[in-house]
């Protein structure tokens, strides 16, 4: 069933080298980001560490690579406050590349490719021995022998698919363009329609060309997956990336809101497609309501990873991530005794660079242990951006409870609990609740709060609400004993 990896998996990319398939995911605002994953059966997933611990702006859709021995992953950021771009309509974007000698790293510093203005880069070689990535838009530039830098002019070389008039999307968006070399055909599966808005906005279509220089000719059947209408389970289906599994058969994974709980973010979803007479691909899961089989071939090497458990430093980049952080953002953080202790920043939760951690269900509670030394505060979030979250934080003074973004001050919060207590929040399909104790006493609960607002189309970003941790003021907050367990 999917997805085959809940929660806020967005613009999935998947690289099948030998039996072993790598997996990164764009990771925007969080810190470590470009995470990567693992899997010997497309199935089941697990996390191995992240690729870029540099904060450069926002990471959007990017690309694995293997070349000639070498591992590649070419990562677009999206920065506004990017100097060097003059206002106008030029996406502020710059793409970098990372390299290593295994999908497991260690990664080099991110180098700049000199690409300004595209995102969404995909990776391909002609007939020509040539390196190339394709752009969004339809753009396509020529890149280095060694993948690292542009080694000629970006040219358009794709117009897309013509979307009927009467679809309801959300933008042409033409987009994620990933290039698939079968039978002597190069194929070009690209993202169409936007990827969030209405339910029916985003899709994926396919275009082929016996060059890589073209012409491309679209599938006359295009789209190749689309939700049809908002009944269906999964909204927004698309950016898509076509791999072989272990014995042969051929997969689509790509990202879609689970209908009803867009605060989830983009989750990754894997369906089945098989080549037809013509060589045209066609997609075989419908809307994905019901099981698939699982890939022939593989084997499962396990999956996910414990969100419950004593802190330990391999969380940073794994469980654990920072929103938006400064440049010296790990300074912040000691993790040692199985304890989290984390120096205070910024004046409340918006300006404090939370540390946050993916949720994939529909009704989960999160508790956690707090310490707090000095004029800190510190708490626990539902976190979407610093303009949007909900959530109970403490200080020496007073509890403060916060719901879109702003502390509300009514009902008050009531007095403090001393300087160590517990908190929870319970989230129940999209209404949170907050309770905290300190010591022994029972749970009080202190406020509930309706979430399923929070999401991109609300708040744009294109990211998830998330449990997060914070600590602001000065002084720093140390937590212990993080629990997460599932309900209903």
């Amino acid at each position: 069933m999917n997805p085959v990896l809940s929660g806020d998996r967005p613009d999935p990319n998947i690289l099948k080298d030998g039996e072993d398939y790598w997996a990164t995911f764009s990771s925007f605002d969080y810190y470590p980001g470009v995470i990567v994953w693992h899997s010997h059966d497309l199935v089941n997933w697990a996390p191995v560490g992240a690729a870029l611990s540099k904060p450069l702006g926002s990471v959007w859709a990017l690309d694995i690579a293997k070349h000639h021995g070498r591992y590649v992953i070419y990562i677009p950021i999206f920065n506004a406050t990017d100097p060097t771009f003059a206002a106008g309509p030029q996406i502020p974007c710059k793409i970098f590349v990372v390299h290593a000698e295994t999908m497991r790293g260690p990664w080099s510093d991110p180098v700049d490719m000199g690409i300004k203005g595209y995102i969404d880069p995909g990776h391909a070689v002609g007939e020509d021995g040539k390196r190339y990535l394709f752009l969004n838009g339809g753009a396509r530039v020529r890149i280095s022998d060694d993948g690292l830098r542009r080694d000629g002019p970006v040219e358009q070389v794709y117009d897309g698919w013509p979307i009927p008039t009467d679809w309801i999307i959300e933008a042409p968006a033409l987009e994620g363009p990933k290039v698939l070399l079968r039978n002597s055909w190069y194929y070009l599966f690209s993202g169409q329609g936007g990827t969030a808005g209405p339910p029916t906005s985003h899709m994926v279509i396919v275009a082929r060309s016996r060059s890589i220089h073209g012409p491309w000719t679209n599938d006359p059947r295009n789209p190749l997956v689309r939700t049809a209408n908002a009944a269906e389970p999964w909204w927004s289906r698309g950016h898509a990336t076509p791999v072989q599994g272990p014995s042969g058969g051929w997969w689509l994974a790509y990202h879609g809101y689970e209908n009803g709980y867009r605060t989830l973010g983009r989750q990754m979803l894997l369906e089945p497609f098989v080549w037809d007479a013509d060589g045209w691909p066609r997609a075989t899961g419908g809307d994905l309501s019901t099981s698939l089989p699982t890939p022939r071939g593989g084997r499962d090497g396990g999956s996910g990873m414990s969100l419950s458990g004593p802190f330990v430093p391999g969380d940073l980049g794994r469980r654990l991530a920072f929103f938006s952080p400064q440049p010296d953002y790990l300074e912040r953080v000691r993790i040692a005794a199985g304890e989290l202790t984390l120096n205070g920043q910024g004046d409340g939760p918006a300006t404090s660079s939370p540390l946050a951690f993916i949720a994939g269900d529909h009704a989960y509670e999160v508790t956690i242990d707090i310490e707090l030394r000095g004029a800190a505060q510190g708490g626990l979030l539902l976190f979407y951006d610093g303009k949007l979250f909900a959530g109970l934080g403490a200080d020496e003074a007073r509890l403060h409870t916060y719901k879109v973004g702003r502390e509300p001050g009514y009902p008050p919060a009531g007095p403090a609990e001393g300087r160590q207590m517990s908190m929870r929040v319970i989230n129940d399909d999209n209404v949170a609740t907050f309770y905290v104790r300190s010591g022994s006493k029972p749970w009080r609960k202190v406020v509930s709060y309706e979430v399923s607002g929070y999401n991109h189309n609300m708040a744009d970003g294109f990211i998830s609400l998330r449990p997060a941790l914070f600590a602001s003021g000065s002084g720093d907050v140390t937590f212990r004993r993080l629990t997460y367990h599932t309900r209903g």
